[in-house]
């Protein structure tokens, strides 16, 4: 059996996956607030909460950082079953926490083992599709986090209305293990040797290939250290760009649904009748990034011009966005058409920032520099929730304006170290790997 464009039905599972992945890690910030949630079942507070984010957010910085290597050893079939059913698993039980610790624990898990989803992602795109393509799936899988965000205020709220906290968590939980059987049934293997990827298909994506990555004698087959990726200039505008941008999404990702309650009054109800619009600009900004990237690579024949100027624009939305946000007065509902903006503008960028490890190498080093990429994300993210609850006693507003110094910061970032951006050299590589 032979299937046209059968690349997009991995991208399609990996897209679903990331839906998970949100309904799953969000279901805490929807149903803590209120007297019938979280924080009051268990008699938890802000600074608890705080905390929490940052237990998630260090196993998440690690579980990037692991699973990069991981991804690298043993592929992404195998390793993507292996994460996700220990999200799940770890999502399910939630439901047992009894207080702060326990729920602790399962957070680790759960941030360790959802982190996985981004450099697994990174890995099998660059596998899956050819260079001008890959920001196009990247935002395709981009998107999957911004819908899951859109599904998962309201779904939870419904849940939680009927169920509880503690079975909704059963059931959001059980969605990742049900996912495992169609991606190891339809995952057989890789594009060279899957036996439903038409001949056609398959000289597609090969042919599409970074020049240096066609031959078969990969300089990085064995894959290079963290060690030795930290000495490759171009490795450093992924982690400064990153470092930079990460927590603009991670502050509303994280703070949203506490601001609102705080500063507008919304309760669970109100959380999953409007919390889910901004995650809309979200999705728009990951899709239309993608193709506005591949359609300038495809003009140019420049991969550089293509991310960078997509990069540019989406930080100029960004910035626009979080200047509207402290210059202006607004109520809950101009709020959230800012926040709609700066989200586009983030995920029309990000996409074609987690695209460069692909761009840069092949191999066995993508999963590993994508995986580095998020874990120094993750870090500048944990960083501003120890600030966070401390300036949002006063106000938030200093917040915003942190966040957007943040903007010029990762732009510049990916254009001083990512140079003309295209295929690290062998030879640089080689000297790289010939040092000890």
């Amino acid at each position: 059996m032979k299937i046209k464009g059968f690349r997009w039905a991995i991208i399609a599972l990996i897209f679903l996956a990331t839906v998970i992945n949100y309904i799953d890690r969000s279901a805490l910030s929807i149903m803590w607030p209120g007297e019938n949630g979280i924080a009051a079942d268990l008699g938890l507070d802000k600074s608890d909460y705080g905390l929490l984010l940052n237990v998630f957010m260090v196993a998440y910085a690690l579980g990037q950082l692991l699973s990069g290597k991981l991804f690298d050893k043993i592929g992404t079939r195998i390793g993507y079953v292996i994460a996700i059913g220990v999200w799940g698993l770890a999502t399910f039980f939630h439901s047992a926490a009894r207080g702060f610790m326990s729920l602790a624990l399962v957070r680790i898990l759960l941030g360790t083992s959802e982190a996985a989803n981004w450099p697994g992602a990174v890995k099998s795109n660059a596998e899956w599709f050819p260079v001008k393509e890959r920001a196009i799936a990247q935002g395709l899988f981009n998107a999957g986090a911004s819908i899951g965000s859109v599904i998962a205020p309201p779904l939870i709220a419904v849940l939680f209305a009927a169920f509880g906290w503690r079975v909704t968590f059963m059931i959001v939980g059980s969605l990742a293990l049900v996912w495992i059987i169609p991606w190891w049934l339809i995952n057989k293997a890789g594009p060279k040797s899957h036996p439903w990827v038409t001949e056609e298909e398959r000289d597609y994506i090969m042919s599409g290939q970074p020049a240096e990555t066609e031959s078969s004698d990969d300089a990085d087959d064995h894959g290079l250290s963290w060690g030795q990726l930290l000495r490759i200039k171009e490795t450093w505008a992924i982690l400064a760009g990153r470092f930079f941008l990460e927590p603009i999404w991670w502050f509303f990702v994280g703070w949203m649904p506490l601001y609102l309650a705080e500063v507008y009054g919304f309760d669970v109800h109100e959380l999953g009748m409007f919390l889910w619009f901004p995650y809309v600009g979200a999705a728009i900004g990951s899709i239309v990034g993608g193709i506005v990237s591949g359609k300038i690579i495809e003009r140019t024949n420049s991969i550089g011009k293509g991310r960078k100027a997509t990069v540019a624009i989406g930080s100029a939305i960004m910035l626009i966005g979080l200047i509207s946000s402290v210059a202006f007065q607004h109520n809950e509902y101009s709020f959230m058409a800012i926040v709609f903006c700066v989200l586009f503008g983030f995920q029309f960028a990000i996409g074609n920032i987690q695209t460069l490890p692909g761009d840069f190498f092949d191999g066995k080093s993508v999963g590993s520099l994508a995986g580095m990429g998020g874990m120094v994300g993750v870090f500048s993210v944990i960083l501003l929730n120890f600030i966070v609850p401390k300036i949002a006693e006063v106000s938030y507003t200093p917040i915003f304006i942190m966040i957007g110094v943040f903007v010029p910061l990762g732009m510049a970032a990916v254009f001083f170290f990512g140079g003309k951006i295209r295929p690290v050299d062998r030879t640089r590589i080689h000297k790289v790997m010939a040092k000890k």
